[in-house]
């Protein structure tokens, strides 16, 4: 039995839209944390594919939860960094994260070639 959702034939798993793309929703003043979450699953922050991203709880319902909720402003400012701000300087840019993770696919890559030189040397002995 398949599990993908999106298949129709299939009654018993209730169909999702995960890959359709999004549209992004338009800017405008008096923002909310579900257009903020519309950026980010349309792709207009560059950081994800411009699909539909279920997640367990809405963005902002922490902060609405501890009694702080975000204010338009705050996230009208949010939207602007995370659209036009952050990618500014070209999308090449690299996080942190890729940063540090193709140093350690450089270091793993040397590693190996390292133990292949080491393996074929103490073979060329005999």
């Amino acid at each position: 039995m398949s599990t993908r959702s999106d298949n129709p034939n299939h009654t018993d798993i209730p169909r999702t839209h995960t890959i359709k793309p999004m549209d992004a929703p338009p800017m405008n003043e008096g923002s909310t944390t579900a257009q903020l979450k519309g950026d980010i699953n349309s792709g207009r922050t560059g950081d994800k594919n411009e699909v539909f991203d279920p997640g367990l709880s809405p963005l902002g319902t922490d902060d609405e939860a501890g009694g702080n909720p975000m204010k338009p402003e705050q996230v009208d400012m949010a939207r602007h960094q995370e659209s036009s701000v952050r990618w500014k300087d070209g999308a090449e840019t690299d996080s942190y994260a890729h940063q540090h993770s193709r140093k350690a696919l450089y270091g793993y890559i040397g590693f190996i070639g390292l133990v292949l030189v080491l393996f074929v040397g103490a073979f060329s002995i005999f």
